[in-house]
């Protein structure tokens, strides 16, 4: 009983330190997740008795985890609807593709070269996670301004973000699978598995998905089908697991459903879902602060900056390769490029990947982190200066 009032204890503090972070970071326009991680990071640095001042058991962390997962990937992906597709949002699609490519090519060759890790795979995990963007900073502070630039940003973290939590974990399976070893014969040999993990978990999203969407058509309860939107999305995620299968895709797979089927209250839903998700928030970023011990060394610091540096040239290269032929002047795209801030979608890959204590992640999980509280502390810089680089920086909505 002590431990569970304790753990309990526990919780109440990380919540409240989220509530009064809220208040500070509003009233100092200072980005909420950037307190929430640098308060993770120092409490997990304080020594108590020989151990952490905070401390969660495996199987609790490993639930948030999964919990927060299910829910960031389903908000995500249920976001995207095909109806919606346009020119512009095409070239957004596009961007979002070329940053990934060139950050798998690029960034794991820096990362690889800079740091010495030793596993191409989990230098690609690294780099498939840099390619998320979430500008939330920019576009809360200009809410009221309607300007192409802004739009476009949301627009691509919308786009991105299934791409950010679902690749990663197809590259971790990549490994799992080939056992580190990137060998044709081995990847033949695994090609079954490898597509059974494929298979099943589309099939089981697209299967559950399916069954609920049925339900909710014939009998939609406000109380009840908000609850059985989460419910469905984490079975989705359970069977497919326990069938060999990814389990991140069948979530993305049912999303996707949910985002391109007819609903009345599809909205209701989704929002129901955003909140339950917005709600981890907290706990995610204050406990990958925690877990993941992030090192206080000049070498590591240096490191880190050449490599940041690096990727915000593949940042730069990836919007001019992609934006050939629209409408943005070389000052709109030096802003595009330093906006990069990562957000939620990225913190709960980072906070699942922690926890799955994979041999030689800790070099990856560091740069995670840091790679998060660069771009934060970046785009809140840059978000300041706005106005040199977007001349025009909108008309204010009617």
């Amino acid at each position: 009983m002590a431990t569970v009032l304790l753990l309990l204890t526990y919780l109440a503090i990380i919540l409240l330190i989220g509530l009064l972070t809220s208040i500070v970071s509003q009233k100092f326009r200072i980005p909420n997740i950037l307190l929430l991680l640098l308060i993770g990071i120092g409490i997990g640095h304080i020594d108590y008795r020989g151990g952490s001042l905070i401390e969660f058991p495996d199987v609790f962390m490993t639930s948030i985890s999964i919990l927060a997962l299910v829910m960031i990937v389903f908000d995500s992906s249920s976001r995207f609807s095909l109806k919606k597709v346009d020119y512009f949002s095409l070239h957004t699609l596009w961007l979002s593709l070329v940053f990934l490519v060139f950050n798998l090519v690029f960034l794991t060759a820096f990362t690889m070269l800079i740091f010495g890790v030793k596993s191409i795979f989990l230098a690609l995990i690294f780099a498939s996670l840099m390619a998320g963007t979430s500008p939330a900073v920019v576009l809360s502070m200009f809410k009221d301004v309607k300007n192409k630039v802004f739009e476009f940003l949301s627009l691509e973290s919308l786009l991105n973000t299934p791409l950010v939590v679902l690749i990663p974990f197809i590259i971790l399976d990549l490994k799992n699978v080939l056992k580190d070893e990137l060998i044709i014969a081995t990847f033949i040999d695994q090609f079954v598995p490898l597509l059974q993990q494929f298979v099943v978990g589309i099939g089981s999203g697209v299967l559950i998905g399916l069954i609920m969407f049925k339900f909710m058509k014939k009998a939609y309860s406000v109380v009840l089908s908000p609850l059985a939107v989460i419910t469905s999305a984490l079975l989705a995620y359970i069977i497919a697991e326990n069938l060999n299968g990814n389990g991140v895709l069948a979530v993305t797979s049912m999303g996707l459903l949910f985002g391109n089927v007819y609903l009345k209250q599809k909205f209701q839903l989704r929002e129901f879902a955003s909140v339950f998700s917005n709600s981890l928030e907290i706990l995610v970023f204050v406990l990958i602060g925690l877990i993941v011990s992030l090192p206080l060394s000049i070498d590591f610091f240096i490191r880190s900056i050449v490599l940041f540096i690096l990727y915000l040239g593949i940042r730069y290269l990836s919007i001019i390769f992609s934006l050939r032929g629209m409408d943005f002047t070389m000052k709109e795209k030096i802003f595009m490029s330093l906006n990069v801030q990562k957000g939620i979608a990225v913190a709960v890959v980072v906070f699942s990947l922690a926890n799955l204590n994979i041999d030689g992640m800790g070099t990856i999980l560091n740069l995670s982190l840091t790679f998060m509280l660069y771009s934060i502390i970046l785009s809140s810089v840059v978000l300041r200066i706005a106005k040199f680089f977007i001349s025009e920086i909108g008309e204010k909505k009617n």
